[in-house]
């Protein structure tokens, strides 16, 4: 069994991962195919620490892989679920939590289009981290041909 901390810290590495290549290339492809008003990867500064929104995304889904990274393994669930809760809980938390303390509407005022645009955002990291979390596990040194030294290595 992986030690929690170590859990944790992978589920970190894969969130940002999944951030970079999956939600925000997903609000890339809507924005290039017309379904949305701006590009991704937007490096205006956000508060409360002048951080560029892109590296502010980044972070919140290194938090949220950290906790999923910490979750995934005590949870019964296929690796399909896994990955819809995810989703779901990045954008729940950042539709009634998250944009309110910034003072937007709550659940993007409800309007049906950007609310459809999180959706598919969210949804894609949830399956990007589970997709890359498993990656990033270690993995032994021994496999079918039995035990590596250093005759193995030298070669």
């Amino acid at each position: 069994m992986i030690p929690a901390s170590k859990q944790i810290f992978l589920g970190c590495i894969a969130g940002a991962i999944a951030v970079l290549v999956f939600h925000q290339t997903t609000l890339e492809l809507l924005y290039r195919a017309g379904l949305a008003p701006l590009a991704a990867f937007r490096i205006g500064v956000v508060p409360p620490f002048n951080a560029p929104l892109v590296v502010s995304i980044t972070f919140w889904g290194a938090v949220y892989g950290g906790v999923f990274g910490w979750l995934a393994p005590r949870l019964p669930w296929p690796a399909f679920a896994k990955a819809l809760r995810a989703g779901q809980f990045a954008m729940m938390r950042s539709w009634f939590v998250v944009r309110p303390l910034a003072g937007h509407p709550v659940a993007l005022g409800w309007q049906v289009q950007p609310m459809l645009r999180s959706v598919a955002a969210c949804f894609m990291w949830g399956i990007g981290i589970t997709l890359i979390l498993p990656l990033l596990h270690p993995r032994g040194l021994t496999g079918a041909r039995g035990r590596w030294d250093r005759n193995h290595l030298a070669i």
